[in-house]
């Protein structure tokens, strides 16, 4: 009886559910530190249940935090983390923009690319561009992102662009959204698109409507609200999770802006990530 009762009790308690849920390491910017100094944050995000991390932190010296690709990538695998994605920037001069040639910029990409490749990276991702640009600019802008998402592809690593709410406003000389734009003028085979839902949602646009118009564009998401996820009510999250297929999402990374002043960063992370536990129309696995 005793060893019966312990059976029944044993298979009475469910294992937590785990999801696949990356986290972009810019919300936690205030206490991540450098170094040596990110573990403990690192070992905190992953023990509430957040599976794999988006970098904003390389350095020209080809540097990730301040450490060296491999050792960024084993203070991640000490910890049980996915190297996923990363953010950088790297914005073509004014010159390169006026005539076209943007060769120099692009030499920079060699380093970064190689370095995101020891790091273990599979997606690298430009989280802004200039503003306020005409069809000219821009379209010289998109060719720009084709001739990176090319070197990536040759590195075995996918390239994208993150929105703020500015790419849906539209292109100054014509009456499309920057956007829209941007969607037509890159190449699907070497540029996708990272879309911040919090941020389309702040630029009056419909993230599933975008979904269903791209088909496929979308292989990460930003999953975003003004502070913890689902608190605001403002961003229709069972909409967007439903329609990931329609997407192509394969990865999902959760981005909290900052905090009210009675809570830490922290507290929003754990509400964030539990919110996403939790949640019957989140799956635990994309691209299936």
């Amino acid at each position: 009886m005793a060893t019966l009762t312990a059976c029944c009790n044993k298979a009475a308690v469910k294992e937590p559910v785990k999801k696949d849920i990356g986290v972009q390491l810019y919300s936690v910017r205030e206490i991540l530190g450098s170094g040596e100094a990110i573990k403990p944050v690192l070992k905190q995000l992953a023990d509430m249940g957040y599976t794999a991390v988006e970098p904003a932190g390389y350095s020209d010296k080809g540097t990730i935090y301040g450490l060296e690709p491999a050792a960024y990538k084993a203070a991640l695998d000490e910890v049980g983390l996915e190297s996923l994605s990363t953010h950088v920037n790297k914005y073509i001069s004014p010159d390169e923009l006026k005539s076209g040639d943007f060769t120099e910029s692009l030499k920079w990409w060699d380093q970064c690319i190689a370095a995101h490749k020891e790091a273990g990276v599979k997606y690298i991702v430009m989280p802004s561009m200039a503003r306020n640009l005409n069809a000219k600019d821009l379209k010289t802008w998109c060719d720009y992102f084709n001739a990176v998402g090319k070197k990536c592809a040759e590195a075995g690593i996918k390239f994208g662009y993150h929105n703020h709410s500015q790419e849906f406003d539209k292109v100054t000389d014509l009456d499309k959204k920057v956007y829209d734009f941007m969607l037509e003028n890159t190449d699907p085979q070497y540029v996708f698109f990272e879309m911040d839902v919090y941020w389309a949602v702040m630029g009056r646009a419909y993230p599933v409507e975008y979904f269903q118009k791209y088909p496929g564009r979308f292989k990460l998401l930003h999953i975003k609200d003004h502070y913890d996820l689902g608190a605001s009510g403002m961003v229709g999250f069972d909409a967007i999770f439903n329609n990931a297929k329609v997407a192509g999402v394969e990865a999902i990374v959760v981005e909290v802006e900052g905090h009210p002043e009675d809570k830490t960063i922290m507290d929003m992370m754990k509400n964030s990530v539990d919110y996403l536990l939790a949640a019957p129309f989140v799956p635990v696995h994309y691209g299936e």
